[in-house]
């Protein structure tokens, strides 16, 4: 029996990836193994398939929030229940170098499945598991989203302003973030393999990666005791580095250091600030932010956003414009880094983002701009396995 690698290019295009995910933290992880080369076979169960298919918007069965997130790789409708399927599935992991599965901890042993079992039967295959929570500890058995992990983890309480309620990230970090650290641990334990021959398992929990990206307020909670909390858009530890209201509009300006503090109050008109003595030193400066905001307001309310973004950014200082998702699809910079790839089926299409990674010198990317139909790729994937190998 053989199974044919990827036709993509990309590094990762020697890897066959068997791909027992759904909705968004495990597809996610998979369509950035996709996006590199590999091979993604995506295992559905018939009928209804990832229930991703049908989240809104979408045209004539196809949804692009489905699309955009499996798009690159293959589909096969395999029921677990069925003999002649689950032999399909064991031969696949068979010649697979990767499967990655995002069930509750417990599912895929329920199956058949195990990691145990898996390493016995397949010892060189890599075990990718994504869930709430982990394979280990109290919780491991309870379910989880993104606003579960994001509420738990600290992260809401300092997202959103002093005044307001604590604020979920306007986008699924919990799920996307996972999808992340588990292509990284996954490729990780591919170079391993090549040492030692030997797969292993990854163990990845939604709320481990938010937690890790706490940054600096975990630190500083234990180093100097305090509690962190919402400051709105500004840094918590650097000022002025923050969102500014300008005559018609807000923008954001970021400075670091002294230096670059003076090179603002000058370019704005503001000289005298530079030798204020309650904004002489960072210190300084961070303890007094809410009336060095208000000076600096003052002035920006004089003009408008591209005519202090102009100055701004002529002096050195990292400053931009607060762009709407339309204004951002339309950004030269973007465009220009092929950052937008068209998704297309039948008479479906949309413009989707492609996986952000760029490597030199000979890197050639292996993404697709297609996702498969529920069961597209069954009968070609069965045909190949039911050839003998060459």
């Amino acid at each position: 029996m053989a199974l044919s690698r990827s036709s993509n290019n990309g590094p990762l295009s020697d890897l066959i990836v068997v791909d027992l995910t759904r909705y968004l933290s495990g597809p996610y992880c998979t369509l950035l193994l996709a996006d590199l080369g590999a091979r993604v076979i995506k295992i559905e169960s018939p009928g209804n398939g990832d229930d991703s298919r049908y989240v809104p918007p979408g045209k004539s069965g196809q949804t692009a929030y489905f699309m955009s997130i499996n798009r690159g790789k293959e589909s096969i409708a395999l029921d677990l229940k069925k003999p002649e399927d689950r032999a399909v599935l064991d031969t696949l992991m068979s010649e697979a170098d990767i499967l990655v599965e995002n069930f509750r901890p417990g599912v895929m042993d329920k199956l058949g499945y195990s990691a145990d079992t898996i390493a016995q039967r397949h010892p060189s295959l890599i075990y990718g598991s994504i869930s709430g929570f982990g394979q280990t500890g109290p919780w491991r058995d309870l379910p989880a989203y993104d606003l579960v992990v994001q509420a738990l983890s600290g992260m809401m309480s300092i997202n959103g302003h002093p005044d307001g309620e604590p604020t979920r990230v306007g986008t699924s970090i919990g799920d996307l973030c996972a999808g992340v650290y588990a292509a990284l641990a996954i490729v990780a334990a591919v170079n391993e393999r090549r040492r030692t021959g030997r797969g292993s398992r990854v163990d990845v929990a939604m709320l481990d990666c938010q937690v890790a990206l706490l940054e600096s307020h975990y630190m500083r909670h234990h180093v100097t005791g305090e509690e962190p909390g919402r400051v709105g858009s500004r840094h918590p530890l650097i000022t002025p580095f923050d969102t500014f209201a300008c005559k018609d509009g807000y923008i954001v300006i970021c400075t670091v250091g002294d230096s670059m503090y003076r090179s603002l109050v000058n370019a704005i008109g503001l000289p005298e600030l530079a030798e204020h003595p309650s904004y002489l030193t960072p210190r300084d400066r961070l303890d007094n932010t809410e009336a060095l905001k208000r000076e600096l307001e003052a002035k920006l309310a004089t003009e408008g956003r591209e005519y202090w973004l102009k100055l701004i950014g002529a002096a050195g200082i990292p400053c931009s414009p607060i762009n709407s998702i339309p204004e951002m699809s339309d950004n030269e910079q973007l465009k220009a880094r092929g950052m937008f790839v068209e998704c297309a089926a039948d008479d479906f299409s949309f413009k989707a983002v492609r996986t952000p990674v760029r490597t030199q010198p000979g890197f050639a990317e292996g993404y697709s701009e297609r996702a498969p139909q529920l069961n597209e790729d069954g009968d070609r994937i069965r045909g190949e396995l039911a050839q003998p190998s060459v």
